[in-house]
């Protein structure tokens, strides 16, 4: 399975405007600028939108491995907190804290520890940093 997402950008680094879409269509054209990354702009961001993913991804993989233990949440509500923070000289995701707050009928604190725990490990968007990159770039005139 693949899925994709693009970004045009227009203008300056602190000047300039861009957007970002998504293949499904839920983003569209949507806005974003250094005033959205840096300051208090209206738009969203590329680490917003890395803490909805891994929100919605931990959320998914939480409900699985919960599932393996024959338990089945009630809600699941999850908040991720993406830190970027300035490092040599540029900027770096520094650190994701996730806040979850669970209602599991019939789970103990144990099992559920256990299961957090395996769902932070092994959720695709928790692993995303340890992934290979690759690049299609093209200059267009």
């Amino acid at each position: 399975m693949k899925r994709n997402a693009s970004a045009e950008w227009k203008g300056g680094i602190k000047d300039g405007k861009g957007t970002i879409s998504t293949q499904s269509g839920v983003l569209a054209d949507t806005q974003y600028s250094f005033s959205t990354r840096f300051e208090d702009g209206v738009g969203t961001n590329p680490e917003e939108l890395i803490a909805a993913a891994h929100a919605g991804c931990f959320s998914m993989a939480l409900s699985g491995q919960l599932g393996n233990a024959g338990l089945t949440a009630e809600t699941i509500n999850t908040t991720a907190t993406v830190t970027l923070d300035k490092v040599d000289g540029g900027f770096a995701i520094t650190a994701v804290h996730l806040e979850v707050r669970a209602k599991i009928p019939g789970a103990d604190q144990q099992a559920f520890e256990t299961a957090a725990n395996n769902a932070k490990a092994g959720c695709p968007v928790s692993k995303v940093l340890k992934a290979e990159i690759t690049m299609d770039a093209q200059l267009e005139a």
